[in-house]
């Protein structure tokens, strides 16, 4: 190499040192030049600040609100906490609907975490294959048990909104019964106080009758929560269990919520739409095995939850009818209260149920009616319900946004 390259590429060569004073010359003139800017724009920003002045601003800032503050008092405006004192009773009755609510949860958490343990495996695999393809309990009428329909935990429950049972006419237990209940409502409250505890008292107001609640048949396939299903006397909603049921003898009853999945979308507050014209197999059911007709209409049902607007013709709509032409079943985009608030969560509210039962519309038994046939007890059906409306809404529905209104 030669001699010129070596010495340039020396790090302490003259040439680099010249280069870094003149360097250093102009970066002291630039910072120069940046504080008497600085100066001018701040006239009155001392040099130096006293104790005394550095303290008053200390305690300005301290004083000033923050961003995360101001967010924080927002929330605490916005959302009504529940009151540090609240009587015991009701704080049992919210523990209550608060557990039930989540039941589905809480058994199959439960049954995930025995799966954990390996030595429970085997009694856990023939409890599994017992339930899904042994068990026709579902189907049979249940496995209804008086002390469990009598716990305390469903009069906390019932004494939370609360629901209330009113009795229109007796009904002779020397026949059959089929109990059809309006709205369905978000989850169908009011019928299971009625229909599957005695916390409303219905074994005494009807005496002699045994009914049974009626739901999805996909209910009993989850593990734990079928098996309290079934000690409630909640049975399957297939034609099956319905003429199980019925046959039974005397005093036997199903309670059918009418509208299902496809009303539960029309759960509004202040509204009753009812899916209830081109509901005909319930009917022919009951004319086949001689079940009087009973109406059941649920004042304040739709009013425990608010929904996420889905009216027909929006995107909302159309994915809910999606999944439960796929599923079965439908999912309402809901909301209500908090366990420890009133107004954000997914509790229902407190605001009272009324269950009106009405007078029972006798049917004429026959094995194979005709659709005139059944097109009359519809009518006579749908005359009855009517009369429950009309004569209890300026009494239990004061708030009611529109009428009655039978939509398909």
């Amino acid at each position: 190499m030669s001699g010129s390259a070596v010495s340039s590429g020396r790090p302490g060569s003259g040439e680099d040192k010249a280069n870094a004073v003149e360097g250093n010359g102009n970066g002291v003139g630039e910072a120069e030049r940046n504080s008497a800017m600085l100066k001018e724009k701040r006239p009155g920003l001392p040099k130096t600040l006293s104790a005394a002045t550095l303290k008053d601003r200390l305690t300005k800032l301290a004083g000033a609100p923050l961003g995360v503050s101001n967010s924080v008092a927002k929330l605490q405006a916005s959302v009504d906490f529940v009151p540090a004192q609240i009587p015991r009773r009701r704080r049992l009755q919210t523990i209550s609907v608060a557990t039930w609510s989540t039941m589905i949860i809480i058994t199959t958490f439960t049954w995930f975490f025995l799966c954990s343990f390996p030595p429970l495996w085997p009694f856990l695999l023939l409890y599994y294959v017992w339930a899904r393809w042994i068990d026709n309990s579902p189907n049979q009428g249940g496995r209804r048990t008086r002390w469990v329909m009598n716990l305390s935990f469903f009069k906390y429950f019932s004494e939370y909104y609360p629901v209330q049972l009113l009795k229109e006419a007796d009904l002779p237990p020397d026949r059959p019964y089929l109990f059809g209940y309006h709205p369905h409502g978000i989850i169908g409250t009011g019928a299971f106080v009625t229909f599957a505890t005695q916390a409303s008292g219905f074994a005494e107001a009807y005496p002699g009758i045994n009914p049974r609640l009626l739901t999805l048949t996909t209910n009993f396939q989850m593990p734990f929560y079928r098996d309290i299903l079934l000690a409630l006397g909640i049975c399957s909603v297939s034609k099956e269990s319905c003429s199980n049921i019925l046959k039974s003898g005397p005093g036997a009853a199903i309670t059918i919520v009418v509208g299902g999945a496809a009303e539960s979308l029309a759960a509004h507050p202040g509204t009753a739409d009812l899916t209830l014209r081109k509901r005909l197999g319930f009917i022919k059911v009951a004319i086949q095995h001689g079940a009087d007709l009973v109406p059941v209409f649920s004042f304040g049902e739709n009013d425990i939850y608010q929904q996420m607007p889905n009216e027909k013709g929006t995107t909302v709509y159309a994915l809910q009818r999606k999944f439960q032409s796929m599923f079965g079943f439908t999912l309402p985009l809901f909301h209500g209260r908090g366990l420890l608030n009133y107004n954000i969560g997914l509790m229902p509210y407190r605001r009272r149920i009324v269950v009106v039962i009405g007078r029972p519309i006798h049917v004429t038994k026959m094995e194979k009616p005709s659709l005139e046939e059944v097109y009359k007890y519809q009518r006579l059906y749908i005359d009855e319900l009517t009369r429950i409306w009309d004569t209890y809404k300026d009494q239990f529905a004061k708030t009611r946004l529109r009428e009655l209104n039978i939509v398909e």
